[in-house]
């Protein structure tokens, strides 16, 4: 009997000691996320806002000051470079200008923009750009309007495209796409869409160039999808680029035939030597499956 009575102690206290330490690990790590079933009863009206999958958007609330929890309406709202998302008066998420860069002294964060000046970081570009565009009584300016980066660092004199290095860079700039996209593939980056293309181009090599060169317009054509790729929407390719292809800037230059600072799918081939029976608008599904994605 004696013994029996010390193995219930024995148990006992075990027990006790296993309730603390998972009582411990509670408090000393606990989420600081409320769970979705306490959210739906907290007295905040937000059932009027939550969305359907609430386990897959539980990112999207945050503590207000009160720690309430609210809605972020900007998490999964997308703001263009020089833009930011802030919540409307009805709470709808909107893309407005930033209102302040911050400082930079590393002199590597400078850029050079089109207008031939050096800006002490491409964020004051684009914020430039966007109080001209919307009309912000900021803008400095008419041409402002159209400021893009050139190239990362300060102003300086580049050396001269030679014809023949001219005549020569729409091959270049062929196999050069070819070999991103074919890289992108292998790493499993691409879209379905987009990886069935590259797959089609390593088997035939007269649509390679072809694949390549409507992926990559796809690829820079960003939000909104208009299908056409502005000469802000180059900056990808055209900015980090400058310094080793000093012909980059004319020939993309040279891709905007009617000078109104958009490229079409056919200027984007015709400047890349591509035949215009062979082009094919394929970022439908390009934008189909991003979408899915996100």
């Amino acid at each position: 009997m004696r013994a029996t009575t010390q193995l219930l102690l024995g148990t006992l206290c075990v027990a006790v000691l296993l309730l603390s330490d998972v009582s411990g690990k509670h408090h000393g790590h606990r989420s600081e996320s409320t769970p979705a079933s306490e959210i739906e009863t907290q007295d905040v009206g937000i059932n009027e806002v939550l969305p359907e999958d609430i386990e897959d958007k539980y990112e999207a609330f945050s503590p207000d000051e009160n720690n309430r929890w609210k809605y972020d309406p900007c998490m999964d709202k997308h703001c263009s470079a020089g833009r930011t998302c802030k919540p409307d008066d009805d709470g709808v998420a909107q893309c407005v200008c930033v209102e302040e860069c911050e400082p930079e002294s590393d002199a590597r964060r400078k850029v050079c923009t089109n207008l031939n000046e050096t800006w002490s970081s491409d964020c004051e570009v684009h914020q430039a750009r966007c109080f001209c565009v919307t009309g912000d009584p900021r803008c400095k300016g008419p041409e402002q309007k159209h400021v893009h980066v050139e190239y990362y660092g300060e102003c300086r004199e580049m050396p001269e495209c030679t014809e023949g290095q001219m005549a020569d860079f729409p091959r270049r700039m062929r196999d050069w796409l070819f070999n991103v996209m074919r890289d992108l593939a292998d790493r499993r980056e691409l879209t379905e869409h987009f990886l069935e293309m590259q797959q089609a181009a390593a088997q035939n090599f007269t649509i390679r160039w072809r694949n390549a060169v409507i992926w990559k317009w796809c690829d820079l054509d960003g939000s909104p999808h208009d299908r056409v790729v502005s000469r802000h929407e180059l900056f990808p390719i055209r900015a980090p680029l400058m310094a080793l292809e000093h012909c980059i800037a004319p020939f993309l230059d040279a891709c905007d035939a009617d000078g109104d600072h958009k490229i079409t799918l056919r200027e984007w081939g015709k400047c890349l030597e591509i035949e215009e029976d062979d082009l094919d608008d394929k970022c439908g599904e390009l934008v189909e499956m991003v979408g899915e994605q996100d």
